[in-house]
């Protein structure tokens, strides 16, 4: 018999959405991409992989269609009413059943622990990287 994995909950800024996630994810990744930043409007972006079928929405989510250096779509999926940023899909994330979900919308942040920063060439040059996280130039 297997554990059954711990549920998070979330949402956006104004509660019109709100989501369980299966936790713990894949993987917590640092996004430094520039769209990452503006999407956040941050240096940088906390992401959650996580299976498609561990993320539960419920509300209405608006989509923005990105392209990504590849030129491929990048669906940035956010709240319409209060703009908070969501979710993030690729067709690539799709087709392996993951989705990113934006971990900052998590009701509970205290213990996230990333493992990997993503995208440091576009990392703002005041990013005070510590060396306890592996870096990956691009993703």
């Amino acid at each position: 018999m297997t554990d059954a994995p711990a549920i998070r909950h979330g949402g956006c800024l104004c509660g019109a959405v709100r989501y369980e996630a299966d936790w713990p994810p894949e993987a917590l990744v640092l996004c430094h991409c520039t769209h990452c930043q503006k999407q956040a409007g941050s240096a940088l972006s906390v992401v959650a992989a996580l299976r498609r079928d561990a993320l539960r929405i419920h509300g209405t989510l608006k989509t923005y269609e990105d392209r990504g250096t590849s030129g491929q779509p990048v669906w940035r999926k956010f709240c319409p009413e209060c703009g908070s940023p969501v979710v993030t899909d690729t067709p690539a994330v799709e087709a392996q059943g993951m989705i990113f979900l934006k971990a900052g919308t998590l009701d509970e942040t205290a213990d996230l622990a990333p493992t990997l920063h993503y995208w440091t060439q576009s990392a703002q040059g005041w990013f005070p990287f510590d060396g306890q996280i592996a870096c990956q130039k691009t993703q």
